[in-house]
C-alpha cells in the first residue's frame, strides 16, 4: 500500500499550453439539475462500472438520468450496460448530423435512464476542437434531466480535466494499489491547477500569479493564496473563494481488505493536510467475483446481482451525493 502522507511540492504546470481558457457559458435556457463526472488517473479502475451503476441507482429512485460516454475515442459504456452500439452516437453530434445532443440519447431498457454512446468512429473524437468541446459541454448542461453522468477517459488531458471541472460533482475513482493512488493524486493536482489557471485568466490575474509563482515554491494552495494576497488582497480573496469550490468526491473501488477500505479516509486526510482543500469520501466498493461475472456477462451489476455487497454500495454512494445536493440547496451544514 502506498504512503499517502508524503508532502507534495506545488509547481505551476500547463496541461495544454496554448489552448483557450474554458470560460463560463452564458446563462442557459434550462439545464441538467446536476452534472456528475467520473474520472481517475488511469484506465482499468472501474470508471464505467461506477458510472453505469450509479446511473441505474439514481434512475431507480425516480431521477431522470442520462449517461454520457465522454471517454472520447475509447467509448465502451454501452457494453457495460449490455446493449449493442446504438445507431446514433456522439459522432453524429460532433459531425453536426444532428443539432442537439438529446437527438442521440438511446433508451437503455431501464426506466428513467438514457445513454449518449461515445464517438467510436470519429477520427478526431479524442481531441475535439475548442468550439466542439464548448458546444458539447453547453448541450450536456442544457439537457432536461435530473442528472447527467459523464464517464471520462483516463489521464490528465485538458479535455478530461475540463469535463471534470465543469461538473457539479467531480467523482475521483481509485483502486487501493500504489500506482492507482499516485495517479489519483496526479489527476486531482492537475485538475486543481487547471482550475487555478482558468480562474486567473478569467479575472486577469495571470501576471500576478506568475510573479508570485516565480518567487518560490509552495507546499499548499493556502500558502500560495496567502502570498498572492500580500500583493493584492482583493485578488487573493477572490481566488480563495473560487478555489474553495474545488472539492472532489472520492470513491474507492475493489477494496479487498479492511486496510483497503481505509485508504479513502487516508487520501482525504492527506489532501486536506497538504493542500488545505476539502475532499468528500462518497463510499467504498468491495471486490467481489460477482462484479467481474456481471462484466463478462455484459450486464450491469445492479441488474445482474442486485443483492451483492458491491451492488449495495451504490445505494450508499447515491445517498451521499443526494445529501450533498440537499446541503447545497439549503445551505445546512455548508
Amino acid at each position: 500500500m502506498p504512503a499517502v502522507g508524503d508532502a507534495p511540492t506545488l509547481k505551476l504546470v500547463r496541461t495544454v499550453p496554448e489552448e483557450p481558457i474554458l470560460r463560463p457559458a452564458a446563462t442557459p435556457r434550462r439545464r441538467a439539475r446536476r452534472v456528475i463526472s467520473v474520472g481517475g488517473g488511469k484506465g482499468g479502475i472501474g470508471k464505467s462500472l461506477i458510472s453505469a451503476n450509479l446511473g441505474i441507482e439514481l434512475a431507480r429512485r425516480g431521477k431522470r438520468v442520462v449517461l454520457v460516454d465522454a471517454d472520447l475515442g475509447g467509448a465502451n459504456l454501452h457494453t457495460t450496460l449490455g446493449i449493442d452500439l446504438p445507431r446514433r452516437t456522439l459522432s453524429d453530434f460532433i459531425e453536426r448530423k444532428v443539432q442537439r445532443i438529446d437527438d442521440v440519447v438511446t433508451p437503455t431498457g431501464i426506466e428513467n435512464l438514457g445513454l449518449v454512446s461515445g464517438a467510436l468512429d470519429h477520427l478526431d473524437a479524442a481531441n475535439p476542437k475548442y468550439a466542439q468541446k464548448m458546444r458539447f459541454l453547453r448541450h450536456v448542461g442544457q439537457m432536461d434531466v435530473d442528472y447527467a453522468i459523464l464517464d471520462l477517459g483516463a489521464g490528465t488531458h485538458s479535455n478530461v480535466l475540463d469535463f471534470f471541472l465543469v461538473s457539479d460533482h467531480g467523482v475521483l475513482v481509485l483502486v487501493p494499489e500504489p500506482t492507482a493512488v499516485e495517479n489519483a493524486y496526479r489527476f486531482v493536482k492537475a485538475a486543481f491547477w487547471r482550475r487555478l489557471r482558468n480562474v486567473a485568466a478569467v479575472y486577469g490575474y495571470d501576471p500576478l500569479l506568475r510573479s508570485v509563482m516565480e518567487g518560490g515554491t509552495f507546499k499548499s494552495p493556502v500558502e500560495l493564496v496567502a502570498s498572492l494576497s500580500e500583493r493584492d488582497p482583493d485578488a487573493g480573496r477572490n481566488l480563495a473563494r473560487h478555489l474553495a469550490q474545488f472539492r472532489p468526491r472520492l470513491v474507492v473501488n475493489q477494496a479487498r481488505t479492511p486496510q483497503d477500505a481505509d485508504i479513502g479516509a487516508a487520501v482525504v486526510a492527506a489532501w486536506r493536510k497538504y493542500f488545505g482543500l476539502e475532499m468528500d469520501l462518497l463510499g467504498t466498493i468491495s471486490y467481489e467475483d460477482d462484479v467481474w461475472r456481471a462484466i463478462r456477462a455484459r450486464r450491469p451489476l445492479l441488474v445482474e446481482k442486485p443483492d451483492a455487497m458491491a451492488a449495495k454500495s451504490f445505494g450508499s454512494i447515491a445517498d451521499s451525493l443526494l445529501a450533498l445536493d440537499l446541503t447545497a440547496r439549503t445551505g445546512v451544514g455548508a
